[in-house]
């Protein structure tokens, strides 16, 4: 019974698509790496909860087919915000992250600075 649980996390990983853009957060790539360690022994390994083991095969299967984006389908493919799906995706790419973080860097970087500059003129008056 292990054996076909492992097959069918196997297929599903290998149908679970790997966001490039997404470099070390990527979903896709967590499963794989769970998956790994769930089942070492490959077919062999023993499981110790077979019902959950199930269950999160189910949940991760409708995470997959998007059964509750078709099942409650959305009037609009935007945000309260107004933003699309794909200025999502481009906002939460690891590159513009990172972009990000080195502005906050900078801004923060010039706050001391300017902060720092301030102290020497007060005690010199």
């Amino acid at each position: 019974m292990a054996a076909s649980r492992y097959r069918r996390f196997l297929r599903l990983c290998e149908e679970w698509p790997v966001e490039d853009s997404k470099r070390q957060r990527d979903l896709g790539a967590f499963l794989r790496q769970r998956v790994a360690q769930a089942f070492r022994e490959g077919e062999n390994t023993p499981i110790s909860d077979p019902e959950a083991c199930d269950q999160m095969y189910e949940s991760l299967v409708r995470i997959h087919t998007n059964f509750y984006k078709n099942k409650y389908p959305r009037l609009k493919d935007t945000t309260f915000t107004g933003v699309t799906v794909e200025d999502c995706r481009m906002i939460l790419a690891t590159d513009i992250l990172k972009q990000m973080e080195d502005m906050k860097k900078g801004t923060w970087r010039r706050l001391r600075e300017k902060f720092s500059a301030k102290k020497p003129e007060e005690d010199s008056k």
